[in-house]
């Protein structure tokens, strides 16, 4: 589900020229009466847990300066979740609150080729970065998605070779598994490599192995498996967390 948005607040948020460039969406209950802009640290102290600001995180699929506008997709399991269900029944003039950007990566032109692997979560990043590049750019692009219905055509240039794969995330060696499987360039790659936790410690894992160098790599776990945001922000200090360097 794409949203697209914009308005007088759009200047508010600091661009950064990532092509991974994200923002925190701040969703509080409807029925508390809130008016945005929140005072989350003044929320906390004075609501019960259970009513607190919640955060969730999602790439900008597009930034449109001339228009004041930017895209954020959503994947929508249902009414599973928090962010997703409010984005399917988002209606022209709604609004919401957003703060950001971050984001650290972009694509180097000096790369003899680019490598691109991630799930459904990574997809907008991915696409911009695609999208970034010039027409005579080469590489490789592994785009995981749950079923075949999840398949969309994303715009590049024709030397960067995109292979859809299929498998669900509780399989986090499906990726891995199909990158090994393909071809390896020559020459220096630049490595942009995002999804779920236990799937990005099985790509580092091959990276390391194919002698990637970790100045190359742009790689993290945007989510865990059977983990809300929150949980997955926390582990982030443990030992479970932690994608090995």
């Amino acid at each position: 589900m794409r949203v697209v948005a914009g308005g007088e607040q759009f200047g508010v948020l600091n661009f950064n020229g990532f092509t991974d460039a994200y923002v925190k969406l701040v969703f509080v209950k409807p029925e508390l009466g809130l008016t945005p802009p929140y005072d989350e640290v003044a929320l906390r102290e004075q609501l019960p847990p259970e009513d607190w600001p919640v955060r969730r995180t999602y790439t900008l699929r597009w930034v449109d300066h001339a228009a004041q506008q930017l895209a954020i997709d959503f994947v929508v399991h249902g009414d599973e979740g928090i962010a997703a269900p409010w984005a399917r029944s988002a209606r022209p003039g709604d609004t919401f609150v957003a703060t950001g950007s971050g984001g650290a990566y972009a694509p180097d032109p000096a790369a003899d080729w680019h490598l691109f692997i991630g799930d459904e979560s990574a997809l907008p990043a991915i696409g911009a970065a695609l999208e970034a590049l010039p027409a005579d750019a080469r590489g490789l692009a592994y785009l995981q998605v749950t079923d075949e219905s999840g398949r969309y055509e994303i715009a590049g240039p024709v030397g960067i070779r995109q292979t859809w794969v299929t498998g669900p995330a509780s399989q986090p060696d499906v990726l891995a598994q199909n990158v090994a499987a393909g071809p390896w360039l020559e020459g220096r790659v630049q490595v942009f490599a995002h999804g779920e936790r236990e799937s990005m410690k099985a790509v580092r894992a091959l990276l390391k192995e194919r002698g990637v160098p970790r100045e190359d790599l742009s790689l993290s776990g945007y989510w865990a498996y059977g983990r809300t945001e929150d949980r997955f922000q926390a582990e982030k200090r443990e030992p479970i967390g932690k994608i090995p360097d």
